[in-house]
C-alpha cells in the first residue's frame, strides 16, 4: 500500500464515484444521460414496494433530479432495450452489456446452485414441468404467470405462488426466460432471450468463470471509488469461493490499488481512476435500497450512521419509521425521513423526522426544499409533516 486516505477523503471519493460530486442538470434529462447514470452504477436495485415509489426509479432522482420516469420505463422495457433484469445484485436492472458478465450465474442457476432453496429443489423435482411451461412460452410468446393455465394455483409457500409463476422464476434464474416487459401494477412478462435482448448482447461470447468475476469487480470498484473487499463482493453478490484469488489478480493488474483508510481495519482498494473530491455539495434523499447504503456495514464506515430498514419490523418497535429515507447534505448523511406518498390526496406525508447529531442550521430548509422538489417529481401538489420526530417542528416550519 503507497497511499493513505482519510475518513472525508474516502466518503468523498465514494460520493464522487456514485454520481453525486457534480451539480445535477439544469436542463431537462434525456435517455442518454438516464442511461449514462446506470452504467455508471453498474446495477440498480428492483423492489415493488411503491409506499413513495418503486426503488429502481429513485437513484436517477437522487442523482439527476426530476427525470421523466418513463425513459427509466423505456430503457428496461420498450422497444429499444438497454436494461436487462436479473439477479445482479437483488433483482436488478443492470446494462444489458453486462448479460454475458452474469451467464456464469444463470448455469450454476440450472444446477441448483447460488439460488433460492425452492428453486433450487423446484428445478430438481419439477424439471419436465418446468420445461413444458419453457415450451408454451415459446410457442406463445411472452406471457405473465398469469396466463399460464398450467399446474396447481398458489397453496402457501413462495408467497404463494402457483406452480406457473414458480416454474417461470426458475426459468428466470436460469437465464433460459428473460423480462419482455412489465405490465400493470408492475407484473413481469416473461419472453425468451434470443427475441427480447438486443442481437448484439445475444452474440457477445461469454466469458470464463473468473475473467467474467474480474470484470464485475472492476464494475464495483468504478462505481464506488474506494472499498473493502466486502463491499466489492457485495456489489454484485460475488460468491465467497474464488473471491480473493479475483480481487488480487484485478490488483496485480493495478485496475484497482490497494490503499489504508484512516478508520477502517480492512485494507480497502482505490479505482486509481476515481475523482478526489476536495468538497461535496449534494443535496439528496436516497432510496433505502441505494447504491451508496444498500450494504449497511458500508454505510456506516463511510458515514458514521447505523441504518436500518424497518419494514419488517413490527409498529411498535419501530426508530424510525417503515420507509425512512436518509438525507444526504454535503458529504454526510444528517436526517432520515419516513414517507409515504398519498396519490389520491397529492400530498407527500412525513411520518416522522428525526436528524443526526452533526446536523446543522441549514440542514431543516435543505430537506424541505428537496422534499418539495420530490412531491413535484411525484406529481403531488404538496408536503405535510407530522409532528414525530426530533426534527419535525424545525422542518415543519420549514415546509410551511
Amino acid at each position: 500500500m503507497n497511499d493513505t486516505l482519510t475518513a472525508g477523503e474516502a466518503r468523498r471519493v465514494a460520493l464522487g464515484a456514485q454520481g453525486f460530486a457534480q451539480a445535477r442538470p439544469e436542463g431537462p434529462v434525456g435517455r442518454r444521460q438516464l442511461l449514462k447514470l446506470i452504467e455508471r452504477l453498474g446495477v440498480v436495485q428492483i423492489d415493488s414496494v411503491n409506499v413513495v415509489s418503486r426503488t429502481h426509479y429513485l437513484p436517477a432522482f437522487s442523482r439527476l433530479g426530476a427525470y421523466p420516469r418513463r425513459l427509466l420505463e423505456e430503457l428496461a422495457w420498450g422497444k429499444r432495450k438497454a436494461l436487462i433484469e436479473y439477479w445482479a445484485h437483488e433483482a436488478s436492472l443492470t446494462p444489458a452489456e453486462t448479460h454475458p458478465l452474469l451467464r456464469w450465474r444463470m448455469e450454476d442457476a440450472s444446477r441448483g446452485i447460488g439460488t433460492w432453496k425452492g428453486v433450487a429443489r423446484f428445478i430438481r423435482e419439477r424439471r419436465d414441468f418446468v420445461d413444458r411451461v419453457l415450451a408454451e412460452i415459446t410457442a406463445r410468446g411472452p406471457l405473465a404467470a398469469s396466463e399460464l393455465d398450467m399446474g396447481h394455483k398458489g397453496e402457501g409457500g413462495w408467497w404463494g405462488w402457483s406452480e406457473a409463476k414458480r416454474a417461470v422464476e426458475c426459468l428466470f434464474w436460469t437465464g433460459e426466460l428473460t423480462t419482455a416487459t412489465r405490465r400493470g401494477t408492475f407484473e413481469r412478462v416473461y419472453g425468451l432471450p434470443e427475441k427480447v435482448l438486443p442481437k448484439a448482447v445475444l452474440a457477445a461470447p461469454t466469458p470464463a468463470r473468473d475473467e467474467a468475476q474480474r470484470a464485475l469487480i472492476r464494475i464495483a470498484g468504478r462505481a464506488m471509488g474506494v472499498a473493502t473487499a466486502k463491499d466489492l463482493r457485495d456489489y454484485f453478490r460475488l460468491p465467497v469461493e474464488g473471491f480473493r484469488a479475483r480481487l488480487a489478480e484485478v490488483a496485480e493488474a493495478g485496475e484497482l490499488v490497494p490503499v489504508a483508510v484512516k478508520g477502517w481495519r480492512e485494507t480497502a482498494y482505490l479505482d486509481p481512476a476515481a475523482r478526489r473530491p476536495r468538497r461535496v455539495d449534494a443535496q439528496a434523499l436516497l432510496s433505502p435500497f441505494d447504491n451508496l447504503i444498500w450494504f449497511r456495514e458500508r454505510t456506516e464506515r463511510l458515514f458514521g450512521v447505523r441504518y436500518r430498514i424497518e419494514i419488517y419490523t413490527p409498529s411498535h418497535k419501530r426508530t424510525h419509521g417503515y420507509y425512512v429515507l436518509p438525507f444526504l447534505e454535503g458529504d454526510a448523511l444528517t436526517a432520515r425521513v419516513d414517507l409515504k406518498a398519498e396519490r389520491k390526496a397529492g400530498v407527500l406525508i412525513v411520518q416522522a423526522s428525526h436528524a443526526e447529531p452533526w446536523a446543522g442550521e441549514a440542514t431543516p430548509a435543505r430537506l424541505a426544499a428537496e422534499l418539495k422538489r420530490m412531491a413535484g417529481w411525484l406529481g403531488l401538489d404538496s408536503v405535510r409533516v407530522a409532528r414525530r420526530g426530533d426534527l419535525a417542528a424545525a422542518l415543519e416550519a420549514a415546509v410551511g
